[in-house]
């Protein structure tokens, strides 16, 4: 644990801050369907274009229930398309390689992957996906997932606010705006630092390159013997060729890293030279990651007209963050006990699966980054990290990655986490709880308590029916408890909507394929469709004072409150699975045994 190390952790929460409020305050104008922004001028026409050919009113909002089923449907309607264009990629334009449309079982899990914000890959993108299906298909999902997410957030934020209204926005507006003013904007200006880097952004087909390396010389021919013809000289062996994958890498991997998605566009993501090539463009995508949800904190402060509130949440978020850092980056700097029996100097720490250029710091600072949130990208190899290092990603997936969390989803998460907190805290004092003004009733703890229990149902389940199947066990490449760990870390990604893998599981099958897809349905509408009923019943409310007795939700005691009840219900929900994997995996480790 270096003293470089300490620095770039520390710019890094710097610069975090000194961006929370700018754009916080810039969410609210977008969020605002009579909001201003520096975009009007240039994209109001463009706007209001969306709004004449859908057939939508601006000014009209709708209630949880219409808000719900908008989200619904476009993304059915978006997921089949991305369905269809995978299927018959081979006949659509820009595919140089004239790559093939892809099976069934893999288009049905690739588009529901993208369309959840998940972005889970079972393939290489660029020995897979022509460039018409990364750019038309998969980068479109990535712009209008995270809108939804954003959307459902202002949602819950709405009806916290709101005063026995009926509705809550519109779904149609948020996408429209968000899409507009937020996203395209940013991923603008985003795509060319990252072309400025190195990053690759072309239409070209694959670049063919002889390598350095020399093929191996003939064999001599043998002698002729009397009586027998002789034997032709054998032909010089032709140089070793590779092909250089090329493509408009650069546009999508701004809006991967922005909205939280995490889709590469190589096969391995942003370890690929291509995709991040130099540690300002490993440094930009990292903090790329925690922008959109790092501002809603300060969005709903000020929205909620309790700028204290804002920075409670986002510290609560920030201490998760700072702790799951810190044990990671500890267990890979120490790196395995085993290799020092081996007279190997283990003082270089836990190298394995990690790019050189970034080292073990930034490599543990990505891999927490990247799962406290629903990105899933990656910059090194988590089925490599040492088993501490991996529980660290694998339980960020299981607390609901609400730590600062997917864009939108990691404040609606977190809010739901909240109202678990202020009921707990009711229950202490013997009062009904109230937040923000609202009284927390049974109904909203009931539709809390099941966006929590439906993710652990459906990881744990889906993880336990493959660990005991010979279609479960068939894609492992280790045994015990580490190819445990990976099963549980594929359907835990997937319920998430994360998007990251151990990989050292095959999961291109028809089995994997279809009940990871159904896991991450599960994940996003049955966290979607709780929190809009959520936010449907807090706008119904009536808003009464503050008291006294009302707990307070800006100090010290409501984040220790918050970041235990988050620490509590993930560990009482995964622990013992966790216990399986990771957990006795270390102190295998510690006895020389390893996976």
């Amino acid at each position: 644990m270096t003293l470089s190390g300490w620095l770039q952790l520390l710019i890094f929460i710097g610069v975090l801050l000194l961006t929370t409020r700018p754009l916080g305050v810039y969410l609210v104008s977008v969020l605002d369907p009579r909001g201003k922004t520096i975009f009007d001028r240039v994209l109001g026409p463009i706007e209001r274009f969306c709004y004449r050919f859908g057939g939508v009113d601006p000014l009209h909002e709708q209630s949880w229930k219409a808000y719900g089923v908008a989200a619904l449907i476009f993304t059915g309607v978006t997921t089949v398309l991305t369905y269809v264009i995978m299927r018959v990629q081979d006949h659509l334009p820009l595919n140089p390689q004239a790559f093939a449309g892809t099976s069934p079982d893999l288009s049905f899990n690739t588009a529901i992957s993208f369309a959840t914000n998940t972005n889970w890959q079972s393939y290489g993108g660029e020995s897979t996906l022509s460039y018409f299906t990364q750019m038309v298909a998969l980068v479109l999902h990535n712009f209008f997932s995270a809108a939804t997410g954003i959307a459902v957030a202002a949602a819950l934020v709405r009806g916290l606010v709101r005063d026995r209204s009926a509705v809550i926005g519109n779904f149609w507006v948020d996408l429209v705006r968000l899409t507009l003013y937020l996203l395209l904007p940013i991923c603008l200006v985003y795509s060319v630092m990252l072309v400025s880097q190195g990053v690759i952004q072309n239409f070209r087909p694959y670049t063919p390159a002889t390598t350095l390396e020399q093929p191996a010389p003939p064999a001599a021919p043998a002698p002729a013997t009397a009586g027998a013809a002789a034997q032709p000289a054998s032909t010089p062996p032709a140089p070793n060729v590779q092909s250089i994958a090329q493509g408009p890498a650069a546009s999508q991997i701004a809006i991967k890293m922005l909205g939280t998605n995490g889709g590469g566009f190589f096969n391995a993501n942003s370890s690929h030279p291509m995709e991040n090539p130099t540690g300002f463009s490993n440094f930009l995508e990292m903090l790329s990651i925690f922008l959109i949800p790092s501002a809603l904190t300060y969005y709903l402060g000020r929205m909620t007209r309790n700028q204290g509130h804002g920075w409670a949440v986002w510290t609560a978020m920030a201490v998760l963050f700072l702790g799951g850092v810190m044990v990671c980056w500890y267990a890979e700097a120490s790196g395995n006990p085993h290799l020092a029996a081996l007279g190997i100097d283990p003082s270089g720490g836990n190298m394995e699966g990690k790019e050189v250029r970034f080292g073990i710091f930034n490599s543990a600072l990505f891999a927490t980054v990247t799962t406290d949130t629903s990105c899933g990208a990656v910059n090194c190899m988590h089925d490599s990290l040492t088993p501490l290092g991996g529980l660290v990603p694998l339980f960020n997936l299981h607390i609901g990655e609400v730590v600062f969390g997917g864009v939108g989803s990691g404040l609606y998460g977190m809010l739901i986490f909240v109202i678990l907190a202020i009921f707990i805290a009711g229950l202490m004092v013997g009062r009904t709880p109230e937040y923000l003004g609202k009284k927390i009733q049974s109904y909203d703890v009931k539709v809390s308590a099941l966006a929590i229990l439906a993710m652990a149902f459906c990881a744990l389940g889906f993880t336990a029916w493959a660990a005991v199947t010979d279609w479960g066990q068939a894609g492992l490449n280790n045994n015990g408890p580490h190819g445990f760990s990976e099963i549980l870390y594929a359907y835990s990604s997937a319920t998430a909507n994360n998007g990251s893998a151990f990989a050292g599981l095959t999961t291109n099958t028809p089995w994997y394929n279809s009940t990871m897809g159904i896991a991450m349905v599960i994940g996003r509408f049955f966290m979607i469709v709780p929190v809009l009923a959520l936010a449907g019943s807090l706008a119904r409310k009536q808003l009464i004072p503050i008291s006294a007795g009302t707990f307070p939700v800006t100090g010290v005691t409501f984040v220790l409150l918050l970041i235990g009840t988050v620490l509590l219900v993930g560990a009482l929900n995964f622990l013992p699975a966790l216990a399986f994997g990771p957990i006795v995996e270390h102190f295998l480790m510690s006895t020389n045994k390893l996976f």
